[in-house]
């Protein structure tokens, strides 16, 4: 029982998953420091509030919601610009290098080999 734990606690997608779940809590911070000390008072600058906890058009508290959306939002844009875009090309690379080979079942292969063999037997 506890090799299969083993096996599964090092089994490169769970490896790979708990580094991303550490960079993404490092990341939490550096987006919302980012969204806290610059994103914010530029808003402040144009809107005239720096943070939008306050915000309550008609009694309903949207503030920190709208403050929450921003930094998903860029959150979101840095994954996609510094991640997706660079693994997409990389992919795309690599796969412009290798010629997808088919893969054919051994049976399907013999069979073929006996059709071709009666055709050439019926055609003499």
């Amino acid at each position: 029982m506890l090799k299969g734990f083993r096996d599964f606690v090092l089994r490169g997608n769970i490896v790979e998953l708990a580094v991303a779940v550490v960079m993404a809590t490092a990341f939490n911070d550096l987006v919302r420091a980012f969204t806290n000390d610059i994103i914010n008072p530029v808003l402040g600058k144009i809107f005239g509030k720096p943070d939008f906890s306050a915000f309550h058009p008609g009694g309903i508290g949207i503030g920190s919601f709208i403050n929450a959306l921003i930094a998903f939002l860029l959150v979101a844009l840095a994954v996609y610009y510094f991640i997706v875009v660079p693994f997409n090309k990389l992919d795309e690379r690599r796969r412009r290098g290798q010629v997808p080979v088919e893969q054919i079942p051994e049976d399907i292969q013999l069979l073929r080999e006996i059709r071709d063999a009666l055709v050439r037997t019926d055609g003499r």
